[in-house]
């Protein structure tokens, strides 16, 4: 009896010992079993935690790793990866060393996760392979986003979507809002949710309607992806829902019916020309990309790729004469180009601070920018650079200026106003009746009603003619789930 208690408290210490080591030291996780895919698991790692300092522009320690053959090649220590000896790879040694040569640098960010340094090292491993049908030469960045799935928006929103972009349909009954990976469409006046419209881009910067009543969309996933894509919201029937349309924008080529870009980010202003011939988008490459939609935005044509700024392109005009494109930067100018000779004409540096839009007269006599220092100011395009008036209107960062009939402008600030000019500056309205930061601003087609969203959520529509009127004619919250009307 004795001797079986010993052996069964033999076995329980055994079992006790196996367990503890498979638990307290887990063998290496590339000695798993599961195979891993390069673009699908080792890609993404690279990009989240390499690829700042080790893009085609950086090439910190003359390392490129925007391609899988770049990657594989190294830089000037050489290459990084022993297929097969994952402890003699560099790659994988510097992310799970505690030595100061760490990678990232500690002084750049946080170490690599320990379960995705696993990954890279399962996969070298494995052989350190690239997937069938991939070009070794292709640019990593792009391969990615070809594979990532857009998510399919919420039924209910559980914050306020914030509004960077909104427009009024052609018809003049309805507004289209920049929602969470889609646009969402609300009656007017008795702001109703009408119709959903899945979209690749997570958020949208801008939108305009197009002369044949399809809806171009600027947008983008934030240090992801930009494009441009147009959209036809009201040609393609989709099934209901409670009162609600639903389209996809996403994978239904009646929906989403052309992408004019494809950006390694955000794409934030679009403008088109007053004859709704030309159209033109900019954004955080630093280019103007100017096509020619005379044959429709499905038969668009690239025209001219314009670099003329530092930085971001928050703000783009187009003369009514196609001649002049106007952009505002976060290098804190507005610029001129002239589109015939192709070359830059003006700088007009007086906002010495970010500016994030421009306008132009119909006659194209004025240019007009706004920006972070809370100034409206008034310029000649074609002139010496010098400011006409400088209007301090707004308390506080000005985001977005529109032009609109018969001259007059509107302008949105963090002030939580939507503000209405003349040419000459005069502020001729106050529009009060958002809570938060004003992002966005339209004018209806007709020139009677002008928009504005907020922060917050919110989308209040003012009538233009009655200048002693600053109530809304609708006030509500535009997010799905969040209806809130005031």
């Amino acid at each position: 009896m004795l001797r079986s208690r010993f052996c069964f408290c033999v076995l329980c210490a055994l079992a006790v010992a196996l367990l503890a080591a498979l638990f307290l030291n887990p063998a290496p996780a590339y000695a798993q079993s599961k195979p891993v895919s390069f673009i699908n698991d080792v890609a993404p790692i690279i990009k989240e935690n390499c690829m700042a300092c080790h893009d085609a522009k950086k090439r910190s320690g003359k390392y490129d790793m925007s391609t899988f053959e770049k990657l594989m090649a190294g830089g000037g220590a050489g290459s990084p990866v022993v297929a097969g000896k994952p402890d003699d790879s560099d790659l994988h040694d510097l992310m799970v060393t505690r030595e100061e040569r760490r990678m990232p640098p500690r002084d750049k960010g946080e170490a690599v996760a320990s379960e995705k340094a696993a990954i890279i090292g399962k996969w070298i491993a494995e052989g350190a392979k690239l997937d069938a049908g991939i070009d070794p030469k292709a640019d990593l960045l792009r391969e990615l986003r070809i594979r990532w799935k857009a998510p399919t928006p919420a039924v209910a929103y559980k914050f306020p979507v914030v509004v960077n972009s909104l427009a009024f349909t052609p018809d003049n009954k309805s507004i289209v809002v920049g929602a969470h990976h889609e646009l969402t469409v609300w009656s007017l006046p008795d702001a109703k949710l009408t119709k959903r419209i899945a979209m690749r881009a997570e958020r949208a910067y801008a939108m305009v309607f197009l002369p044949d009543g399809k809806l171009a969309v600027a947008g983008g996933r934030p240090g992801q992806e930009g494009d441009v894509r147009i959209f036809d919201i009201a040609g393609t029937k989709g099934k209901t829902e409670g009162g609600v349309e639903f389209l996809d924008g996403v994978n239904d080529p009646k929906v989403m019916v052309k992408q004019l870009l494809d950006a390694d980010d955000s794409v934030l202003c679009l403008a088109l020309s007053p004859d709704g011939k030309h159209l033109a988008a900019g954004g955080c490459d630093r280019a103007v990309r100017y096509w020619d939609i005379s044959g429709g935005a499905v038969a668009a044509k690239l025209e001219q790729t314009v670099e003329n700024h530092a930085d971001w392109i928050l703000g783009i005009a187009l003369s009514a004469d196609n001649k002049l494109l106007l952009s505002a930067a976060r290098d804190k100018t507005a610029k001129v180009w002239d589109l015939a000779a192709k070359e830059s004409v003006m700088t007009f540096p007086d906002h010495q601070d970010v500016v994030y839009g421009v306008a132009l007269n119909k006659d194209a006599s004025l240019g007009f920018s706004i920006g972070k220092d809370k100034q409206l100011r008034s310029w000649k395009p074609g002139g010496d650079a010098k400011q006409i008036k400088n209007a301090g209107g707004h308390g506080d960062e000005v985001f977005k200026i529109v032009a609109g009939p018969k001259d007059l402008l509107a302008t949105s600030s963090a002030d939580k106003t939507v503000r209405i000019w003349d040419a000459g500056l005069t502020n001729t309205k106050t529009l009060t009746g958002l809570t938060d930061h004003a992002f966005a601003v339209a004018f209806s087609p007709d020139g009677t009603l002008v928009a504005g969203g907020s922060f917050a959520g919110e989308i209040a529509v003012w009538k233009v003619a009655d200048p002693k009127e600053v109530k809304p004619v609708a006030l509500f919250n535009a997010t799905p789930g969040l209806l809130v009307k005031k």
